[in-house]
């Protein structure tokens, strides 16, 4: 064979064994993309507020839970109720914050929005007055005649700190419209800000806010907890029916996100600090400590991830009690539970 022909020779080996190269570079990415671990798939959650009490669904993102079972997450703030208008819209794929919330925007809803798995399971609101006028006692008796009266920052009307401080007075026998004064900001950030000029005599609120009011000489501890109602479907995360429908794997890869993080808050507390710290940095570290403190003690966050049945009821008395919401409604048409049952950490 002459100089030309072993020149072809190499020339044509070298074609094949490149053209070979990138078959095997093409079915690897195709193995990639098909198991999860090529493009991410885009998902967005819209959030009523950047709340310490979503820290579960922050550790899923920054942790890598959803990247690796090919999701990539984005949490945008959508105020004023939007975080659920989001989601009806498909503007946004989830929405974390409360099934009431959710039974609202069904009504004449052809597309409806479903809770699949859960977050806060508590109702994490809680009421601060103004340093040195706390109620006698926690006694029903004294909490009524304390509140007779009062300027109290509900938070924006429909959420739901303003529904419960709402349904505390009806409790107690007081009208919400004549017996106290309710203050309803659209900015939740105000509450600090109003007691201490003035404004208001009590606050509604969670952390950090609790924390940073007490830091400021405020207000103490909180004289009201609305926790003490038990399992309660404050901050569920849902999507509509027909993405359960359409896009049951990327919602079954986001539930089981969600519950692996929901499992590392419990059993690492310092991965939550870090992460919450990350997420919060102008929070100052007492403040974080804080926050975390009152969120274990008060068993802030679902353990696995269930919505119960009396987690709906609890919260659908509320908004019953209060008369905004008005027929009925069901568990089943509210809440599914088949990821949560089927969830692989």
């Amino acid at each position: 064979m002459n100089r030309k022909m072993r020149k072809l020779s190499l020339l044509f080996a070298l074609v094949i064994f490149t053209s070979l190269l990138g078959a095997c570079g093409n079915e690897k990415n195709d193995t990639a993309s098909a198991s999860g671990e090529g493009k991410l798939k885009k998902i967005v959650i819209a959030e009523p507020l950047h709340s310490t009490g979503y820290l579960p669904l922050y550790v899923a993102q920054r942790e890598g839970f959803f990247a690796k079972r090919g999701l990539d997450v984005e949490v945008i703030q959508a105020a004023g109720g939007a975080h659920v208008t989001a989601v009806v819209s498909g503007d946004a794929w989830g929405v974390i914050g409360g099934t009431e919330s959710n039974a609202l925007a069904n009504n004449n809803n052809s597309d409806p929005i479903i809770s699949v798995v859960n977050v806060v399971n508590r109702a994490n609101v809680y009421l601060m007055a103004k340093k040195g006028t706390a109620p006698a006692s926690h006694s029903p008796e004294d909490l009524k005649a304390f509140l007779q009266g009062k300027k109290i920052n509900a938070g924006r009307h429909g959420g739901t700190p303003n529904l419960l401080t709402r349904y505390l007075l009806i409790q107690l026998g007081l009208d919400p419209e004549k017996d106290v004064k309710l203050l309803e900001p659209a900015d939740g950030s105000t509450v600090v800000t109003m007691v201490q000029q003035g404004a208001a005599d009590i606050a509604n609120g969670a952390e950090p806010q609790i924390s940073d009011g007490i830091s400021k000489n405020v207000w103490e501890e909180p004289f009201y907890k609305f926790h003490d109602l038990g399992d309660f479907s404050y901050s569920v995360l849902s999507v509509r029916k027909s993405t359960i429908e359409k896009d049951a794997e990327a919602v079954q890869s986001f539930t089981d996100a969600i519950i692996e993080a929901l499992g590392a808050v419990q059993s690492d507390k310092e991965l939550a600090k870090k992460n919450l710290k990350a997420e919060f940095p102008t929070l100052s570290d007492d403040a974080i400590q804080a926050a975390l403190d009152r969120a274990y003690e008060d068993n802030l966050w679902s353990l696995d991830g269930l919505i119960s049945e009396d987690a709906l009821k609890h919260d659908m008395d509320v908004m019953i009690e209060t008369g905004i919401f008005k027929g009925d409604y069901s568990y089943d048409a509210l809440v599914d539970m088949q990821f949560v049952n089927n969830a692989k950490k």
